[in-house]
């Protein structure tokens, strides 16, 4: 068990970068105890805990992840602390809306990007859509599968710059013309990059993500408080302003 100087070791999902550090920020200057974070995609983190890394408290953007170390010993209770949706991230030019999204995706001339699936839930939501893009109009699974882009979230996969938005920066660089990525992303990248658009997914088609926390059965009584305050109103607060639905504001 960590000592109780010992900064506190979080896991998170990239997507919680910027609502994550905020928190953080806020429980050192309250508490007086620093948080370290290391952010990537959430089925790549769960490996690395699987595989003996240090860690105390995981944030993933999925409740499997989480559930899978929790099954396995070597977390607690997983609890949801916040929601995503799926949205379209669009290149400057391309008319897209919510009714044409399929069709646009469908094209063979736009190229979709995706993140990794298995290694980050939001490729695996991604799959979901296009599931989902089957029933809406057969064949469409196997045709969006295969021209599907996996550009970041796992090996081959990009690596996040910390002052850049990296889905956003991914269209400016004509790597997608439509990428498929977290709401709370697509917000970010559209303040970044002039004239890129967040288009949502039409009801038939729309994913909604939940995000799983747990804190690891080795963590330090510091790491189970700032897991609680994750939950406090005052965090989901933060979580709110960063675009996600914070479970604790609903009552």
């Amino acid at each position: 068990m960590a000592d109780a100087a010992d900064p506190i070791l979080l896991h998170a999902a990239g997507s919680l970068r910027g609502a994550l550090n905020e928190i953080a920020a806020a429980y050192e200057k309250s508490s007086g105890i620093r948080v370290t974070a290391k952010y990537g995609a959430s089925g790549l983190l769960r490996d690395e805990i699987a595989r003996g890394e240090k860690a105390e408290v995981f944030a993933s953007a999925n409740m499997e992840h989480p559930q899978a170390l929790a099954k396995a010993g070597k977390s607690g209770p997983v609890v949801l602390f916040a929601r995503n949706q799926l949205c379209a991230l669009v290149r400057p030019g391309l008319t897209v809306a919510p009714a044409s999204l399929l069709d646009r995706m469908l094209a063979s001339d736009v190229k979709l990007g995706t993140s990794t699936p298995k290694a980050d839930p939001s490729g695996d939501y991604a799959w979901e859509v296009f599931r989902k893009a089957d029933a809406q109009r057969p064949g469409a699974y196997t045709k969006l599968t295969k021209k599907a882009l996996q550009l970041t979230g796992g090996p081959p996969g990009e690596t996040p710059s910390s002052d850049r938005n990296l889905y956003g920066t991914l269209v400016a660089q004509g790597r997608a013309d439509i990428f498929l990525t977290y709401c709370t992303n697509a917000l970010v990248a559209v303040r970044e990059n002039p004239g890129e658009r967040m288009v949502a997914l039409p009801e038939p088609l729309a994913i909604g993500a939940d995000y799983g926390l747990t804190v690891m059965v080795t963590a330090s009584p510091a790491a189970y408080r700032f897991a609680m305050f994750i939950l406090s109103p005052d965090a989901q607060r933060i979580l709110a302003n960063h675009g996600f639905t914070a479970p604790g504001l609903l009552r």
